[in-house]
């Protein structure tokens, strides 16, 4: 299972292999159940997870009560409150598996450590905040510009499996549309 790790992080940035085995060596495995929770409102983000199997969700819960998903991120994909975990206050999101999952993390002064001890790390985070700049960015445009039809057909574009494993509910809330307009959209296509 760390294999995926390492080629994940092999695929990313150049490190030797006593390097690749020190970042290994930071990370630990742990077995989730469906609907545990990582990290709620309020604490800390501590820890940054990469997805073995499984699925995990970030999300917000407005003052009504109602949950609006920011990121899934399924097999082979990295995921944290990212703000929280960048500058240490508390979050303002969960982190919940939405199925049992295998996932390993590592802790937010190990991962920093690593910044410290191989300078390659340094490239991974780089292109880690990169990734998830970009995708934020996306994310709000697509609220801002788009109607519920086409972020459906973009989500069904670029991130079928969201639709394909998981609930009604949880797609969208990702879309932050109703669900019955979501059943609309379904019938439409």
């Amino acid at each position: 299972m760390q294999e995926l790790l390492a080629s994940y992080i092999k695929n990313r940035i150049s490190v030797t292999d006593e390097e690749l085995n020190t970042i290994l060596s930071y990370f630990r495995l742990v077995q989730l159940k469906k609907n545990e929770t990582l990290l709620t409102n309020g604490q800390h983000s501590q820890r940054t997870f990469f997805v073995v199997n499984g699925c995990l969700r970030i999300f917000f819960i407005n003052e009504e009560g109602q949950d609006s998903t920011r990121y899934f991120a399924f097999e082979n994909q990295f995921a944290t409150a990212l703000t929280s975990f960048i500058t240490s206050e508390p979050s303002d999101e969960f982190i919940q598996a939405v199925e049992d999952s295998e996932v390993y993390y590592i802790s937010h002064e190990k991962f920093y450590h690593l910044l410290d001890i191989i300078p390659q790390w340094e490239k991974f985070y780089r292109i880690y905040l990169e990734t998830a700049y970009v995708n934020n960015t996306k994310r709000l445009m697509s609220f801002l510009v788009q109607d519920a039809l086409e972020k459906y057909r973009q989500l069904l574009n670029e991130n079928p499996v969201v639709v394909r494993r998981l609930s009604n509910k949880m797609v969208a809330s990702y879309l932050n549309i109703s669900q019955e307009t979501l059943s609309r959209l379904k019938s439409k296509l």
